[in-house]
This record gives structure tokens, sequence and C-alpha cells, in this order.
């Protein structure tokens, strides 16, 4: 569930609110345990998953670095690669595919 938590800080471009929102959804999924949320408990998961993007909006605003910002595709690249290296012809296939 978590491996869709990707590293935010330090990108050209910046994170986006769709993609730091993302992150705050896959991190309260975990926690809770539910990919959905019964109706019952759906304010509450929604009110979490608000606040847990704030958080991160604020962490990601404050933090500071003297490297230069990484580059989008070339990181995707290199994920790919190491993922081929891991899982070998099966992963290239299914990304793709």
């Amino acid at each position: 569930m978590c491996r869709n938590i990707k590293t935010l800080h330090n990108f050209s471009p910046p994170a986006t609110e769709e993609e730091i929102r993302a992150s705050a959804l896959q991190f309260v999924r975990k926690l809770s345990g539910f990919s959905k949320p019964s109706k019952l408990n759906e304010a509450a998961f929604d009110h979490a998953v608000d606040h847990v993007a704030a958080a991160a909006r604020e962490l990601l605003d404050s933090l500071v670095t003297n490297a230069a910002p990484r580059d989008r595709e070339l990181e995707s690249v290199k994920a790919r690669a190491r993922s081929a290296r891991r899982f070998g012809a099966l992963a290239q296939s299914r990304v793709t595919g």
C-alpha cells in the first residue's frame, strides 16, 4: 500500500497539490487499514487526509536544501531501471504494457 508514497521534496517542477494529497491518502489508508472507509468512517477518514496533506505541504514548504532540484523524468528512468534489475523482464512488461 505505501509503495505508492513517493519522495516529493526537491523536484523540478515542485510537487503538486494532487501528489501531496495522493501521498496523504496512502498514508491514512495504511494507518487506518482501510482502502475505502465505510460511510460511518468516511468523514473521519477524509478529515485525516486533509490534515495529513496540510502537514505535508507545510513540511515541503519549510524544507531547505543546497542540492539542485531533481529532474522528474530522470528519476523516473532510474526507478524503472532499478525495477528491471530487481524484478526482471516481468516488471518492464507491466510498466510499458
